[in-house]
């Protein structure tokens, strides 16, 4: 029986790097994105790395196995984008459910082949179901000159939510990682969509790890919370972790993860991203520079669970997995009851 408290008591466990710079690397043609079954699809489908589950199945599985040969402890779905919100861009939304079976499949495989080859690697694997933001927000207009409006209800962000949780814990998922939060309130319906799924499946909750992002130097998220609103505004899903990824790099993160280390009464998580953009769009922060950053965290007892997000790689995930071995992971505060009977 898989008990992930159990490792992050024992250490720090280490989650997977990108999958976009992975995909990138194949430098797959439109073809290749639509394969037999979607060859006269009526749109381009070309960037739709989600539906590489579906049409490329051995692409997205021997790269989950190179970020397990990596050191990694939990891999993520490849389905940032599996939602019928975010799939209405292909005039996909019908593949939603499927695209997160199909996903949670990928990862399962990869583990299966990985521990195959592996048989002396006792540490157990996790897989986590990622759920992205949306590419629409509940927070903020998209016209500038209707700011009352919104793209989205609430009910059908939820909804939207509801069919990936389905889809993903069909498939085989041990977590739900609700990540790259930009509009908290994107993430309470993600919340809300979990609680439901398994309160009316009768199925016994698996944990949820939850991971928001910081946009700039303000040290708020794209909706204006900051970093103890955000966690209050979270708290109340009892989350296995909450962390932050993407959008800085580790250099730039450093103070927020201290902070949260010392305000959360849950795990702690961490995967930025290698270091920011240059002007054509790529990462230049090689491995062992990431590496030092996370190693540095470690150190100061900060975190319960390190990766990568845009712009790392399997090289990079070995040199954090390398560097924080040596550190214990982050104590569990004890807090306080602030309400009696």
């Amino acid at each position: 029986m898989k008990n992930i408290k159990s490792d992050l008591e024992k250490r720090i466990l280490i989650i997977d790097g990108a999958m976009g710079t992975m995909i990138q690397r194949y430098k797959l043609s439109e073809a290749d994105y639509r394969g037999e079954r979607f060859k006269d699809w009526h749109l381009d489908v070309k960037g739709n790395n989600d539906l590489l589950c579906i049409t490329q199945p051995q692409i997205i599985t021997a790269i989950h196995k190179e970020y397990l040969n990596a050191g990694a402890d939990i891999i993520e779905t490849n389905t940032f984008s599996s939602t019928s919100i975010a799939m209405t861009d292909y005039e996909m939304q019908e593949l939603a459910y499927e695209l997160n079976v199909a996903a949670a499949k990928c990862a399962l495989n990869a583990i299966q082949e990985f521990k195959n080859e592996n048989l002396g690697d006792t540490n157990q694997k996790y897989i986590a179901g990622a759920i992205g933001p949306l590419n629409k927000t509940l927070s903020l207009s998209p016209d500038v000159n209707n700011p009352g409006f919104r793209a989205l209800t609430f009910d059908e962000a939820a909804n939207a939510y509801y069919e990936q949780v389905k889809g993903l814990v069909d498939g085989g998922v041990d977590i739900i990682l609700i990540e790259t939060i930009f509009d908290t309130l994107n993430a309470k319906a993600a919340i809300y969509a979990v609680k439901k799924y398994f309160r009316e499946e009768k199925k016994p909750e698996l944990p949820i790890m939850i991971s928001g992002t910081i946009t700039d130097a303000s040290g708020r998220t794209l909706s204006g919370q900051t970093l103890e609103a955000f966690y209050i505004s979270v708290e109340h899903a009892r989350p296995l972790s909450v962390g932050l990824n993407c959008a800085l790099g580790a250099k730039d993160m450093r103070a927020h993860i201290e902070e949260l280390s010392q305000i959360a009464s849950c795990y702690t998580s961490a995967y930025p991203n290698a270091g920011l953009p240059n002007a054509m769009g790529e990462y230049d922060e090689e491995p062992h520079q990431t590496a030092h950053f996370l190693e540095d965290w470690a150190k100061e007892g900060f975190v319960n669970i390190v990766g990568g997000c845009c712009g790392t790689t399997p090289a990079h995930i070995k040199h954090i997995a390398q560097e924080v071995k040596k550190y214990s992971p982050r104590k569990l505060p004890l807090i306080e009851e602030s309400l009696s009977n």
